[in-house]
This record gives structure tokens, C-alpha cells and sequence, in this order.
């Protein structure tokens, strides 16, 4: 970990907070419990234990493994419908094949995106390649969810295929950190992907010892997990690690430190940086369903049930790349 990275960041734009920024202080750090998804396999829940209002205008958020599975171990999802938000699939080692009923899918692999809007409704599969189910091999990633508003939430689906070579790569004043800003802005610096909801979303790799203080919108709310190694949030050095959530206060600047020394899976300590312009909106929510009342779930069900949000195709998507020729 990770698939994209630079030998030497300092060729790379800096960023760094101003002076005068307000610090965040780490509110809560919370522990991530185990589970398994899909066909069984293995997840952490980040975001289980926060309240709503500390996530707003995310929903949930996955780690998918690290796992490194045995040949005919890897495991996907079945068939499962969505409505009213969007999912966000980064892959960090392994690869996952995406396809819907809406003919959209692809092959996200080592770093890519898949960013799905669910929108007024589809027909989902997420499966391991038949190659690494005969091979087994490790297997790393995330899945966020993101709220859609009301105004939103029957927009068409869509998807957006994000390359791991097109993520904006910035490091800070001293370079001790490699930041990759999978989607929103950072100091000016644009991320690729584009959400309906203002959000900003990081994965940063944070050398031993190292510090980053980061300019955070002010009107987001803020958000880190650990994805390996340990940690410090905020300037009181609040500690955290892997599989673990933490909510920031207020304010425009974001601070996090990596320990001297880390574990030997991992030499840097790797974070999710997440932040977003809360809806403050009513949310409904159950299961695959997200909306903003109870009579709207209901209407989700009954057009699942009816087949109004697509029938599952007949062939599967070819495991192609974009811009890739069969």
C-alpha cells in the first residue's frame, strides 16, 4: 500500500494552512467494529457509533479487507438494488468489476475509483475478477456513501470511472506527506471527481514523525480514519490508528501527525481524509435506500419489487478498462 505514489514528493504542489487558520480540535475517536458484507467478505464499519449529525452529509464507510485471500477465497456481492445517494469505491491493492442494470460498470484496480450515483434507482453487482478468485491475492479498499438532497435523490444514475493516474498528487511545506485528492479541492487543487453534494475526500500517507497542518473549508464538517499505522489528530495530539474514526470541531485547519515509528505492514500512516457541506436535511434510511421519509423508503421497495429500477442483464461487463479495446 498504496498503488499510487511518487519516489520523491517534493516535486509535487505544496500545501500548507495559513498562519492565522482556526484549528480543529479531535472531538471523538471511535473503534471500528468487524463484520462481513456481501458474500461474506471482510469489513470495518468507520463510521459505526458517530452520530448523524457529526457525519452529515455521509452516510457510511467500509474498509473493505486488507486481506490477503487463498485461491478460491474472494468474494463480492450479489445482485442489490440503491436509491437516493452515491457510493464511492476506492481500491487501494486487489480488484473489483462494478456492473448495473443500467448498462454501466468497469474494472477498478490499484489506486482507481468507481463513483456511483444510485440516483432514482438501480440494480448492482460488485464481484473479484475470475483471475483472482483462481489466484486469491490481497485485496484493500473503501466504500464510501454520500447523501444526496432532496432535490436530487431520483437524479439519473451515472458513474464515473476515475484512473488512479488522474488523482491530484500534493505534498505539504516540508514534504512529509503524499496527499491524493480523489475528489473536491484542496487549497485551490482540484480533485477529478464530481459529486452532486460539496465533499472533499483525501487518502494521505504520512511519513514517521511527520506533521501536516491542511486548510479545511470552514463551512465542512471534518472527518479522518486510519487505514494503517498510528497516529496523533489534531494539535492537542489526540492518538488514533487503524480502524479508527475521528470528528474534528470547527474551524479552517486540520492537523495530523504520524507516530515516530510504525508497524511493519506499513511505513507510512495511511488516512482518509473526508470533508463535506452538510445537508441538514431529514434522512430515511434502510438498508440499500437512502431518503427523507419513511413513505419515500416505502416507495423505494414497491418499485424494486415491481422492477422499475432495471432487471439484471443477461451477459456481464468485460473486465476492460476505459479507453482499453476488447
Amino acid at each position: 500500500m498504496p498503488a499510487v505514489t511518487v519516489a520523491n514528493p517534493l516535486v509535487l504542489p505544496r500545501v500548507t494552512a495559513s498562519v492565522t487558520a482556526r484549528a480543529r480540535r479531535a472531538l471523538r475517536v471511535v473503534t471500528a467494529p468487524a463484520g462481513f458484507e456481501g458474500e461474506g467478505f471482510p469489513v470495518r464499519r468507520a463510521f459505526a457509533g458517530l452520530n448523524y449529525r457529526d457525519l452529515d452529509p455521509f452516510i457510511m464507510m467500509d474498509q473493505m479487507g486488507e486481506v490477503d485471500y487463498r485461491a478460491g477465497e474472494p468474494k463480492g456481492t450479489p445482485w442489490h438494488p440503491h436509491r437516493g445517494f452515491e457510493t464511492v469505491t476506492y481500491i487501494i491493492d486487489g480488484t473489483f468489476v462494478h456492473q448495473d442494470s443500467h448498462g454501466g460498470g468497469g474494472v477498478i484496480t490499484n489506486g482507481d475509483t468507481q463513483w456511483m450515483t444510485a440516483g432514482s434507482g438501480l440494480l448492482h453487482i460488485e464481484t473479484p475478477p475470475e483471475e483472482l478468485v483462481m489466484s486469491g491475492g490481497l485485496f484493500h479498499g473503501l466504500q464510501l456513501w454520500v447523501n444526496l438532497p432532496a432535490k436530487d435523490k431520483m437524479a439519473d444514475p451515472r458513474y464515473q470511472d476515475i484512473r488512479g493516474s488522474g488523482v491530484k498528487l500534493l505534498t505539504t511545506g516540508d514534504g512529509g506527506a503524499l496527499l491524493r485528492v480523489i475528489a473536491g479541492e484542496l487549497d485551490g487543487h482540484e480533485g477529478p471527481g464530481a459529486t452532486y453534494t460539496p465533499i472533499t475526500m483525501i487518502h494521505a500517507s504520512v511519513s514517521p514523525g511527520a506533521e501536516i497542518t491542511l486548510p479545511w473549508r470552514a463551512d465542512f464538517n471534518a472527518l479522518a480514519y486510519g487505514l494503517a499505522g498510528q497516529g496523533f489528530a489534531g494539535e492537542e495530539r489526540r492518538p488514533f490508528g487503524m480502524g479508527q474514526s475521528v470528528v474534528f470541531g470547527d474551524g479552517d485547519a486540520l492537523t495530523i501527525r504520524a507516530a515516530e515509528s510504525q508497524d511493519s505492514r506499513s511505513e507510512n500512516f495511511e488516512v482518509v481524509l473526508l470533508g463535506g457541506r452538510p445537508i441538514r436535511e431529514p434522512m430515511a434510511h434502510y438498508g440499500p435506500f437512502v431518503m427523507n421519509s419513511r413513505a419515500e423508503l416505502q416507495q423505494a421497495f414497491e418499485d424494486f419489487q415491481a422492477g422499475r429500477m432495471g432487471v439484471v442483464p443477461a451477459e456481464r461487463v468485460p473486465h476492460v478498462h476505459p479507453g482499453e479495446t476488447l
